[in-house]
C-alpha cells in the first residue's frame, strides 16, 4: 500500500516518511528536482521511500504513473504550485481529496475575499485590476481607497506584492505590475494596519480546530518580506476560543472542510483580517516547530487525510513540548551565495539553534525583497515563543549569509539577449 506525494515543502518530509510508516504506507515522491529535498533525504535510510524524478507539471504522465502504481490508496500535494495538478489528479484517479473547484477558489485570492466580504468576515473586497491609465487609477482609489495592496490572485512567497499610500505609488505599481509575468491576475485590496500571524489548523468533516498560532514578523514598509516566525504565540485563553470560532467560519464560508491550512491575518482594531488562506501546512519550518511544540508528529494527519480517514489529530490530547522560533537568513547583496559565517559559534549559545540549508553554494540570489531571497534558515527552542524568538535571533545575528558578485555576462551572453 503507498501514498504519492505530488512535489513538497522544502522541510517536512521525513517526518511524513516516518507518518506513512506509522501507517503502514510506503511513501512515493514524484518530484522534478530531487537536489531540492537534499537537505531531508541525506538524513534519511536510502530505502526509506521512493523518488521518482519526472516533469511533475505533465498531468498526463504523472496520471499514467499514478494508474501504474500498485496499492496507490492516497495523493498528497502540499505545494501552493503543484495545488491545483494534485487536486485534478485526485479526482481522476478517485482518491480522496476536497472538491477541486474548492482549492482553485483558494487559489484565487480575489474571490476569496469577496466570497468572505460577502460572509461578513472582512471588511474589504477585491477589486480586479485591469491596466494602468487614469481611469483605472481613479477607479481604485474609489473602490478601494487608500493605503491599498495591488497582487497577484495567484502569487506565493510574497512575490509580486506592492503596497500602495499614495497615488504616486499606486501609479508606479501600476507600472511595474504591467512589467511582470503573474502567474493570475491582478488585483487590489484595502490593506489592514497591524500585526502578522498564521494561524495553523486542522479540519475534517467541517470541524475545525487551531492548533496554535505563528508570528509573522514583517521586514518594514513598503515590502513584505518574511523574516522572523515563532509559534504558538501565546493568546489569552478568551481571544483564543474568539480566533478559532473566527476560523471556523471564514474556512466554512470558502467550503473548506478538510485537511491543514495555514490562514494568515492581521489583528487590527476591529478584530482580525484575512489575507489569504493557504490550503496545507505551513512553509519553511512551520510543520517542523508543530512537531516539536505540539508533541507530536503532525504529518500523521496530512498521511491521514490522503486516506480519506479523520486524522487523530482532530482530537488527540497533545502532549506539548518547547516553543520555537525562526528567521529566514538573507544575505546583504544579491549575487552568488557562497556560504555561511559563523555557523560554529551556534554550539554555544542557548536555544540549542541550528541552521537548516535552503540553497547550495553556487546558487544566484536575485531577489531580496521576498522569500526567494533566503539562503537558509536559522531555528531554535525555549520555554515561550518570545524567548525562543529571543535565542534565534541572536544566533542568526552571530551569522553571516555570504555572496560574491555575479559574474559580467559574457559577450555571446549579451548577443544572445539583443538578439
Amino acid at each position: 500500500m503507498s501514498i504519492a506525494c505530488l512535489e513538497a515543502l522544502t522541510f517536512g518530509l521525513g517526518h511524513l516518511v516516518r507518518a506513512a510508516d506509522a501507517l503502514g504506507e510506503r511513501l512515493i515522491l514524484l518530484t522534478r528536482d530531487r537536489s531540492y529535498y537534499t537537505y531531508e533525504l541525506r538524513r534519511l535510510p536510502d530505502d526509506a521511500l521512493d523518488v521518482v524524478e519526472m516533469d511533475t507539471f505533465d498531468v498526463e504522465r504523472v496520471a499514467d504513473l499514478l494508474h501504474r502504481t500498485a496499492g496507490l490508496r492516497g495523493l498528497i500535494s502540499s505545494t501552493d504550485t503543484w495545488t491545483l495538478v494534485g487536486a485534478e489528479l485526485a479526482d481522476r484517479l478517485g482518491l480522496p481529496g476536497l472538491d477541486p473547484a474548492v482549492l482553485r477558489l483558494t487559489r484565487d485570492k480575489a474571490a476569496v475575499r469577496n466570497r468572505l466580504h460577502d460572509a461578513g468576515l472582512t471588511r474589504g473586497r477585491a477589486v480586479e485590476v485591469t491596466g494602468p491609465g487614469t481611469e483605472q487609477h481613479e477607479l481604485l482609489l474609489k473602490e478601494v481607497g487608500l493605503p491599498a495592496v495591488l497582487k497577484d490572485t495567484a502569487g506565493t512567497g510574497s512575490q509580486n506584492v506592492w503596497l500602495v499610500r499614495t497615488g504616486k505609488e499606486l501609479d508606479a505599481a501600476l507600472g511595474e505590475a504591467a512589467e511582470r509575468e503573474l502567474k493570475g491576475r491582478l488585483f487590489a485590496e484595502p490593506y489592514f494596519s497591524g500585526p502578522v500571524y498564521s494561524a495553523e489548523t486542522i479540519s475534517w468533516a467541517g470541524r475545525t480546530r487551531l492548533l496554535g498560532v505563528s508570528s509573522r514578523l514583517m521586514s518594514p514598509e513598503p515590502h513584505f518580506r518574511e523574516e522572523i516566525t515563532a509559534f504558538p504565540v501565546a493568546f489569552p485563553e478568551a481571544r483564543r476560543a474568539q480566533l478559532e470560532r473566527w476560523l471556523d467560519e471564514v474556512l466554512a464560508a470558502i467550503g473548506y472542510t478538510d485537511r491543514f491550512a495555514h490562514v494568515e491575518f492581521v489583528s487590527t482594531t476591529g478584530g482580525p483580517e484575512i489575507v489569504e488562506i493557504n490550503p496545507r501546512i505551513g512553509g519553511a519550518l512551520v510543520g517542523e516547530g508543530m512537531c516539536r511544540a505540539l508533541g507530536v508528529n503532525v504529518y500523521e494527519a496530512m498521511a491521514e487525510s490522503a486516506l480519506g480517514r479523520r486524522p487523530g489529530l482532530m482530537d488527540a490530547d497533545l502532549p506539548g513540548g518547547p516553543a520555537v522560533a525562526f528567521v529566514l537568513g538573507y544575505p546583504a547583496e544579491p549575487g552568488v551565495f557562497t556560504g555561511v559565517a559563523g555557523l560554529e559559534r551556534l554550539e554555544d549559545m542557548p536555544g540549542t539553534p541550528a541552521w537548516y540549508p535552503v540553497k547550495s553554494a553556487g546558487d544566484t540570489v536575485e531577489h531580496l525583497g521576498d522569500s526567494r531571497g533566503y539562503a537558509g534558515i536559522v531555528y531554535a527552542e525555549a520555554e515561550t515563543a518570545e524567548l525562543a524568538t529571543h535565542h534565534a535571533v541572536a544566533a542568526a545575528n552571530a551569522l553571516t549569509v555570504l555572496t560574491e558578485p555575479l559574474p559580467p555576462p559574457r559577450e555571446t551572453d549579451r548577443e544572445a539577449y539583443g538578439a
